[in-house]
């Protein structure tokens, strides 16, 4: 399974890995079907959003820090509560449809790995499920 390694480099970002996943896709010969993107972390996420303007990246971090605040009163003793919250409510994982090898996604769309928890070292696995009709049954 092709994972997709990055070093954040901030606390909070938004880091645009739709390059990454095309190259994955194609490493895994993709045509059509479906590809799973999963962040095995507790304090990251990944979320597909406007990729043309980096505004709307900066704007969604800022409103998650206005919803979940760093300091709330959380009880969680490693002190870094609000990303597991930020995580849970971005999601984990998406699941794109590809299409000839490609992500299916709109004219302004990206695919973001989301950090909330950083510095650190990251990482995206990568599945792809074929649809049944390039499926090759008895072989």
């Amino acid at each position: 399974m092709p994972t997709i390694r990055l070093t954040t480099r901030k606390k909070a970002e938004f880091i645009d890995i739709t390059a990454d996943v095309r190259d994955a896709l194609k490493r895994l010969k993709a045509t059509e079907g479906f590809c799973l993107l999963f962040v095995p972390h507790t304090t990251a996420a990944v979320t597909v959003n406007e990729s043309a303007d980096r505004d709307v990246a900066a704007d969604i971090l800022t409103a998650l820090d206005r919803l979940v605040p760093w300091e709330a009163g959380y009880r969680h003793r490693e002190g870094n509560a609000a990303a597991h919250i930020k995580s849970t409510l971005v999601g984990a994982s998406q699941w794109l449809a590809v299409e000839s090898g490609e992500p299916v996604l709109g004219t302004w769309q990206g695919i973001f790995f989301c950090e909330f928890d950083g510095p650190r070292p990251r990482k995206v696995q990568v599945r792809f499920v074929a649809a049944a009709s390039d499926l090759v049954i008895g072989q």
